[in-house]
């Protein structure tokens, strides 16, 4: 069995002050278990190859967890290639709210920006 990586101060993706906020008022609303992180990664699918996973989960074998700005997040290694550098913002305007992903990895995006090719 290989081991979990420690939490690191290494920041390998950015949360805005909005993500921040809505993934701290989805915590409490959907009562999220305290030993659970945010799993930020990618699988395949989607309309441009990758979609993103977005969600809170406990920390799996072969899994790095960071802490970023408070919020203790959660990472496959295998991910990380695909994601390092990205910022992940929460929208709450009057014709879009959602998660955003700006990922300066992604050679396209597809028009609702929830998936991208590398």
């Amino acid at each position: 069995m290989s081991e979990v990586k420690q939490m690191t101060d290494v920041k390998p993706i950015s949360l805005t002050e909005g993500a921040l906020r809505e993934l701290n008022k989805i915590r409490v609303q959907e009562n999220v278990p305290e030993q659970y992180g945010l799993r930020v990664g990618v699988k395949g699918g989607g309309c441009s190859g990758f979609s993103y996973i977005l969600g809170f989960d406990a920390l799996k074998e072969g899994d790095q967890e960071y802490l970023i700005d408070g919020m203790r997040v959660i990472m496959s290694k295998s991910h990380g290639i695909y994601l390092l550098g990205m910022e992940i913002d929460y929208v709450d305007g009057l014709n879009n709210r959602g998660f955003t992903f700006n990922n300066p990895n992604a050679k396209d995006t597809c028009g609702c920006g929830t998936s991208f090719s590398a």
